[in-house]
């Protein structure tokens, strides 16, 4: 198969792009290279890939419209991975046009090309941050999301609407994988693990919020991409008990579908740290503070929707992936 694959210098299209060259599958990947942070890890994360012959880079910003356009023209893609986004809740907080530009704008110009080009499949990237105020544990597809708490949440919970629309309307089938806090080796530099496993490394101080009484279900990098590849090769199709007296969040009578990829297996923020002191071989110094604006205080995936349509299951222990992780990272920055 043809695969366009988008955000495919970040750390999970990157994965995501090695596992779909490595079965064979002909990968476009696509890309803006911007600096929200070190250019030279996402340049990097490429090269792995770009000695495969089926593999092609195309540098392009999803904002380009008339560029999107000329990409699905000039290729016959099967699938899509749409994995390009701007991340990160905090930076939401100061930066909130970048978040619409590039995840409400560049989604539309995704979803345009799918239904023009005749997609068979796309798989598109939420978040578990879409659950926002809820507490009720472990958070279902079927539950209710209308309370975010940050815009970079709403512009998930935005792109859910919006696959639903093109779904419904045109048959284009669609499948959100809400991501539960991915973590492991070529990682991105603002998320925990970096930035604990740096601090702890050099000896400062890491800041610890909501005074260490987070939890969250970390996910390694190796499961979530097994989950991706194995959604994209179950093209979603329409819930013949779908009812629209009682509308499940989940399905449709559209080819739609949302999934949980999570370990379902929430940490305590102390223990995970806890986790990267003994990979790094010294205490960690703790700074502890309150909440964050944004933040919630727990993630926990249930993954049966997921494990019922594809089998997926995570296999990677913490402990595990936290060793992976930090050998990488003391290898990638010689220390």
């Amino acid at each position: 198969m043809r695969i366009l694959v988008t955000g495919a210098a970040g750390f999970i299209g990157a994965y995501v792009s090695q596992a779909l060259t490595a079965r064979g599958d002909d990968v476009t990947g696509i890309d803006n290279l911007n600096d929200y942070y070190d250019v030279s890890l996402k340049e990097a994360r490429l090269a792995n890939i770009a000695a495969r012959k089926n593999f092609q880079f195309v540098r392009a910003d999803l904002k380009d419209r008339d560029e999107i356009e000329r990409l699905f023209a000039a290729q016959s893609f099967h699938r899509v991975v749409h994995l390009a986004a701007q991340a990160g809740v905090r930076y939401s907080l100061i930066n909130p046009h970048q978040y619409v530009d590039a995840n409400i704008v560049g989604f539309l110009h995704i979803l345009e090309g799918c239904r023009h080009h005749r997609i068979e499949h796309l798989v598109y990237a939420s978040s578990s941050s879409v659950y926002g105020a809820n507490t009720a544990m472990p958070f279902s597809v079927h539950q209710n999301v209308d309370h975010p708490l940050s815009l970079y949440a709403a512009t998930k919970k935005a792109n859910e609407l919006m696959a639903h629309t093109y779904a419904h309307l045109y048959g284009v089938p669609v499948t959100g994988l809400r991501f539960f806090t991915v973590y492991g080796p070529w990682g991105r530099p603002d998320m925990s693990p970096f930035i604990f496993t740096k601090k702890i490394i050099a000896g400062e101080p890491v800041d610890v919020f909501n005074n260490g009484h987070h939890k969250r279900d970390f996910t390694y990098i190796d499961d979530i991409v097994e989950g991706v590849v194995r959604t994209l090769d179950r093209p979603a199709t329409p819930n013949p008990e779908w009812s629209s007296d009682a509308p499940d969040p989940a399905t449709s009578s559209a080819p739609y579908r949302l999934y949980n990829i999570g370990n379902h297996t929430p940490v305590p923020l102390l223990d995970y740290i806890a986790c990267i002191e003994r990979a790094v071989g010294k205490p960690a110094k703790k700074n502890f503070l309150p909440m964050q604006p944004g933040d919630v205080p727990a993630t926990y995936a249930d993954i049966s929707d997921l494990k019922a349509a594809t089998g997926f299951e995570p296999r990677t222990p913490l402990d595990e992936g936290i060793r992976r992780f930090v050998a990488w990272y003391r290898d990638y920055y010689k220390v």
